[in-house]
């Protein structure tokens, strides 16, 4: 039984191995993710504290990466048709969006993959 996840890899010629690694990179936590997460923290743990300092900007914190990869048990639920959580279904959208960029083709929503 084929999804439309499977389709959508066979008829752009989309390894799914390649998910794999295009996702690894994608998603591993820089410094820049790290930093968002330590503010995050120390906002938390500091309570009113922090939102007085804060209190001039109202500008939402921008969101780190998952630092969670694409796994092949993933892969292979997606192209199974077996139900796949919102969270791991973007992880997939990006990677795949990665790799039609490199293919130099137009990137696709979520909506087209699922």
């Amino acid at each position: 039984m084929s999804s439309k996840f499977s389709t959508f890899l066979k008829d752009n010629k989309i390894d799914p191995r390649r998910l794999l690694v295009v996702s690894k990179r994608l998603e591993r936590l820089g410094p820049t993710d790290r930093r968002i997460k330590l503010e995050k923290r120390n906002a938390k743990a500091g309570g009113a504290a922090a939102a007085p300092a804060a209190e001039g900007e109202k500008a939402a914190p921008a969101k780190p990466k998952s630092g969670r990869p694409v796994t092949p048990r993933l892969v292979a639920a997606a192209t199974g048709g077996k139900p796949v959580t919102g969270p791991a279904k973007t992880r997939l959208l990006r990677a795949v969006n990665h790799v039609l960029e490199q293919k130099k083709k137009a990137a696709v929503d979520l909506r087209a993959l699922f």
